[in-house]
Formats: structure tokens, C-alpha cells, sequence
């Protein structure tokens, strides 16, 4: 099955950068639906938290992008171009996109920027094509402009699992975010095998240890036994001396 690598041509013109004329007509709307301003109530702010699950799954206060928000906020950029600037972020690069292979970067973003799961084996192969020619950006933008993209979400809103009540099934499918750990085994494996020569596992014996043997000798064994006679019979003796000097005091 051939798939339609992009659906809209690619223009020169940066798309996440306003238009001279203000904000795009679903962003007004949307602004005129949220109460004229996304400051104004806490919809904008409803929104960010969901796009910022729907990415990263979890996200602590240093990844946020605070000049993102703000241009969200102030109706500059649509939810979409919100969604580009998490997915081409350097939090985004280094914990994902750096830790994956293609394949498995393909079901990650598709999983979270079309809300399904990859159709199969063609599809994953034709996109991760296009992650080994156009990198990271190339992969981010077909997806976002494709029409599939646009006829499920649109502009402004945030990507979601789509289909995931079942007929026959008491509960859904796990979310997307949720059944992709970031990582896998693989790439744990790989840094494993990069731990510095010089570092000591700590699954090892410590290296003053290594040379004490598993077992002492037989001699080393009887030499001890020997000098614990020795010692127990000493004491024994100077307690009978000091016992008799206490008698013969008395």
C-alpha cells in the first residue's frame, strides 16, 4: 500500500511565525470561542497541560516552553504550530528522538501526532524513509501537514487517541504515549556498553577485595584454630592467678 508522503506542498514561508494580518482565522475563532483571549480563562491553559501529555507524557517545569505558551496564548500560533515546536524541541530531541531507532521513532510520533497506531510493516519502512532523508523536521512536518492531520484535529486542537473504544471491551486501548516507554531495551543496552572503562560495576567485587581468596587455606585454618587455643588458654590462666590473689588477700 503506497502512502501519501505529503499532502501540501512546502512552502519557503515559515509557518509558525503569524501572518502580517494577525492570527489565522481558526485562531481567531478560537479566541472568540475561549472569550476573545487565551489569557482571559483557563482553556489555554487546559490545553497546554493536554498538548504537553500528548508529547512528552510527562512533563516537569523545565521542559515547559515558555515562549511557545506565550505566543499561544496571545493567539500568534494555532495548536498545531504548538505541537511542531514540542516535537522539533530539544527536550523532545535528546529524551526521544536521540534514544530511538527509526522504526521505533516512527510509532512514537505517528501514535502521537495522528492518534493511531502505525497499519503496518509498509507504512512503518515508508516513513522511516523519510526520518533517513529528511531527518526529524522532514518527518514532523508531513505529519502535520497531511490531510489526515487536518481533517481529524484541524488547527487548534490538541491531537488525541482516536478509536480507542472497542465494541466487545469493557475497557479501550492503553493510550499511545502510555504502551512506548521512551526508550528501549535496545538503546539501554547500547548504553551500557558505553559505562567508561575506569568506572567499577557495581555489581563486581571492589578491587581491594579481589585478591582476598573465596575460601582461606587449610593451613591459614589450622594456624587460627591454634592461636585461638592459645589465646583462650592465656585468659583462662589469668584468671585463676587473680582468683587466688583475692583468696590469699582474704
Amino acid at each position: 500500500m503506497s502512502l501519501p508522503l505529503l499532502a501540501y506542498p512546502l512552502s519557503s514561508q515559515n509557518s509558525r511565525v503569524a501572518p502580517p494580518g494577525g492570527a489565522s482565522l481558526a485562531a481567531q475563532q478560537f479566541l472568540q470561542d475561549a472569550g476573545g483571549s487565551y489569557s482571559q480563562g483557563s482553556g489555554v491553559d487546559l490545553l497546554i497541560e493536554k498538548a504537553y501529555k500528548q508529547v512528552f507524557f510527562h512533563a516537569m517545569r523545565c521542559d515547559r516552553i515558555e515562549h511557545l505558551e506565550s505566543q499561544l496564548r496571545n493567539g500568534m500560533i494555532p495548536v498545531r504550530e504548538f505541537i511542531r515546536g514540542l516535537l522539533l524541541s530539544r527536550r523532545f530531541k535528546e529524551g526521544y528522538y536521540q534514544c530511538n531507532s527509526n522504526y521505533r521513532m516512527v510509532d512514537q510520533i505517528v501514535g502521537r501526532v495522528l492518534g493511531r497506531p502505525v497499519y503496518n510493516d509498509a507504512e512503518r519502512r515508508t516513513w522511516s524513509i523519510v526520518i533517513a532523508k529528511e531527518g526529524l523536521e522532514g518527518f514532523v512536518n508531513q505529519l502535520l501537514d497531511s490531510e489526515e492531520y487536518i481533517n481529524a484535529f484541524g488547527l487548534d486542537q490538541v491531537p488525541e487517541q482516536r478509536s480507542r473504544s472497542l465494541a466487545g471491551r469493557a475497557t479501550g486501548e492503553m493510550p499511545i504515549y502510555q504502551q512506548f516507554p521512551r526508550y528501549g531495551s535496545d538503546w539501554r543496552d547500547t548504553m551500557s556498553k558505553r559505562t567508561p572503562s575506569g568506572v567499577v560495576n557495581s555489581y563486581e567485587p571492589s578491587p581491594a577485595a579481589k585478591w582476598l581468596p573465596a575460601k582461606p587455606p587449610a593451613w591459614a585454618l589450622k594456624v587460627w584454630l591454634g592461636l585461638f587455643a592459645i589465646g583462650g588458654f592465656e585468659i583462662l590462666r589469668v584468671l585463676v592467678l587473680v582468683g587466688f590473689s583475692m583468696l590469699r588477700t582474704n
